[in-house]
């Protein structure tokens, strides 16, 4: 087993907005500082620039939030590591369409072809398929940018479900704390479990958290324009408790069933039964974060019935158990 040289892209020319830091930080947390007692050598941790640092006062994200990142190494030196990973890349990169650095996709894929493995964290994923390294590939992002990541590369096969996705030699994640999880999961490819245990255990995190970012998914109404659903779709979630069937909303909306499930498919993009599961798994996500209700009790006051029934839909749509969820989200108040 071997450490080797982990290169991590800062996007020094186009700065790195504060929010950014956290997706920064992870890698130079887990593999820039020594433990010799746990493997000796560690990781070789190389932060390469992209371009040059704006100057005070051109008027860029970094200069105004009075951030400015230099670093040792370049472009060169990612290209020559073993292991490339891709934080985050810039908001307008992501929600604008500005196109990528053109000198960064170059490097990637030279990285790719030298043999490095590929790693992206939230929105780096973004980085890695435009430069066709997630082409017929599965793989992730954070959850709020998987279906721009989708249409924008149809070639990517985008899982909005999982922590993370390890198809060998490119592994991508999605946000905040989950690239900390993957960063784990390497070192434990790497040096082994009981080094990846060590280490999450002096970061006080857990080594392996279960389930997927599915927990996390707002599972709220979807927008609609059709003006004419809301008051039924109000009406329905006042009675999620209740047996609700197609022919009961179909009635209240004042439609034949088959009308009304087509214009429901067509407001929201899913089925009247996929709706009604939905408001079910939401209410009882609420249930479980804000009450100490017991598990058959939040089956019963969700509509998902007995506990068994909560834990099946719960285990299937949200990857974890209902208790499993309730200890993510514990009550603050």
């Amino acid at each position: 087993m071997s450490a080797g040289s982990v290169a991590v892209v800062v996007p020094v020319d186009i700065g790195v907005p504060s929010w950014d830091l956290y997706e920064l930080s992870i890698p130079c947390t887990v593999f820039g500082k020594p433990q010799p007692d746990l493997a000796d050598p560690w990781y070789e941790l190389r932060l390469c620039g992209i371009g040059e640092p704006p100057q005070e006062g051109q008027g860029s994200p970094v200069a105004d939030n009075g951030l400015a990142l230099r670093t040792r190494y370049g472009l060169d030196d990612l290209v020559n590591a073993d292991t490339v990973i891709v934080p985050s890349v810039p908001d307008p990169c992501v929600e604008d369409g500005r196109p990528m650095p053109p000198a960064l996709i170059t490097a990637l894929r030279r990285a790719y072809d030298a043999g490095a493995r590929m790693v992206s964290l939230c929105t780096g994923a973004f980085a890695l398929a435009e430069a066709g390294l997630l082409d017929g590939r599965r793989a992730t992002a954070h959850w709020m940018h998987t279906a721009q990541l989708a249409e924008r590369y149809p070639k990517v096969h985008v899982d909005d479900s999982v922590l993370y996705v390890d198809d060998g030699d490119v592994l991508t994640s999605a946000g905040l704390t989950a690239g900390l999880d993957l960063c784990l999961h390497l070192v434990r490819r790497d040096l082994g479990a009981h080094v990846a245990n060590q280490l999450a255990r002096r970061m006080v995190v857990p080594a392996h958290r279960p389930g997927g970012q599915a927990q996390f998914i707002d599972l709220s109404v979807p927008a609609t324009d059709d003006q004419g659903l809301g008051p039924v779709l109000e009406w329905a979630r006042a009675r999620l408790d209740q047996p609700l069937t197609v022919e009961d909303l179909a009635r209240r909306a004042a439609m034949s069933p088959r009308t009304f499930y087509r214009r429901l498919q067509a407001a929201t993009g899913t089925t009247p039964l996929q709706w009604l599961l939905s408001q079910r798994l939401g209410r009882a996500q609420g249930l479980l974060e804000s009450t100490d209700l017991p598990i058959d009790k939040v089956g019963e006051l969700s509509g998902l019935g007995t506990a068994n029934n909560l834990r099946h839909h719960f285990l299937k749509q949200i990857g974890v158990s209902p208790s499993d969820y309730r200890r993510a989200f514990p009550r603050t108040g």
